[in-house]
């Protein structure tokens, strides 16, 4: 198969974007052909002072970039002088430029330069400061994409799990659980489960939202009335998949390995088990997209950043994870 190739987004450079990126570099590349959409000058500062032989070239074109151990090939993706930005302080300017680097990608990667993207941290403080009402990479990755359908999945240690809400109040997100969109999620995990298994269709199970699936109706109604239909609707369709199961022991049951995919019905009831489960080599995938993105499932980490101790065992399992996915597209292609 054909070696992928990767774009690596800075996100947020007064994060530890910049670091992990370095850190993780003699890995990346052996997986891949790899190319930075970022900011040149705080690549170099942050290679001067972690990796000094390490060579950062600007490029011109995702695909005259060549990369290897010893050079850097980084896409100057944004006209925001960063010249102000501090390290470990939210700006404006920063967020823009976390933007205009994702921007940049998306555009590549939908003129097929390059096969997926692979984003550090944004700061969602910084991209209000900017201007920018999105509360995060998925939303701008799907107004991007025109994707009408998509959903931030976490997958590490062979599970994925899906969420139905994602960056909104509890209050609100308990107003957007819909029978539809306990469906729609559950087909994208489904979808993604039988790339991440090499075509093997795995078994899902759909998360309650009440204590103890609301035993019968003394918490709340929401099972009967919305998320058990959901679960019907896609067993109708084929799906393995069972449900609503208390959250208190779905993920207990997923490390038995009774499950490959859950539909979590919130932000936080997917996000805190899993990085419980996997800590740094958890991984963030938007299902949904005409394009492969992976991503840090961690932030911008203000309060270590530029001290060199960042972690970058995420971005290296999120390039392993798109380089898998690229794979998996490279054979449903070849079919």
């Amino acid at each position: 198969m054909r070696r992928p190739r990767l774009a690596v987004t800075l996100g947020d450079v007064a994060g530890i974007g910049p670091e992990i990126v370095i850190r993780a570099w003699p890995k990346l590349v052996k997986m891949a052909d790899v190319v930075v959409f970022g900011d040149v000058g705080w690549m170099r500062k942050t290679a001067a002072e972690l990796a000094p032989s390490l060579l950062v070239e600007l490029g011109s074109e995702p695909t005259d970039a060549s990369s290897s151990p010893r050079v850097t090939p980084v896409i100057q993706a944004t006209q925001q002088d960063l010249t102000e930005v501090r390290t470990g302080k939210m700006s404006a300017a920063a967020g823009r430029a976390a933007y205009d680097f994702l921007c940049q990608a998306i555009e590549a990667a939908l003129r097929g330069e390059i096969d997926a993207i692979v984003t550090a941290p944004l700061h969602k403080e910084g991209l209000r400061a900017a201007g920018l009402n999105y509360p995060g990479h998925t939303e701008i990755l799907a107004s991007k994409t025109g994707a009408t359908h998509h959903a931030m999945l976490l997958w590490g240690r062979g599970l994925t799990v899906g969420h139905v809400t994602l960056h909104m109040s509890l209050r609100e997100a308990l107003n957007q659980i819909t029978t539809g969109a306990i469906l729609e999620t559950s087909r994208l995990v489904h979808q993604m489960v039988r790339r991440l298994k090499n075509g093997e269709s795995g078994r899902l199970a759909v998360a309650a939202v009440n204590p103890h699936a609301s035993d019968g109706g003394m918490f709340g109604n929401e099972e009967q009335l919305i998320i058990a239909p959901a679960v019907e609707a896609a067993r109708g369709e084929g799906l393995p998949v069972v449900g609503p199961i208390p959250a208190d022991t779905l993920f207990a049951r997923a490390d038995r390995v009774e499950f490959d995919g859950i539909v979590a019905m919130y932000h936080d009831q997917g996000h805190i088990p899993m990085k419980l489960r996997c800590g740094w080599d958890l991984v963030n995938i938007t299902a949904g997209l005409p394009i492969i993105r992976t991503s840090v499932a961690h932030g911008t980490a203000y309060d270590i950043a530029g001290r060199g101790v960042a972690d970058p065992a995420s971005m290296i399992a999120a390039a392993d994870v798109a380089c898998r996915l690229v794979w998996s597209s490279q054979e449903e292609g070849n079919q």
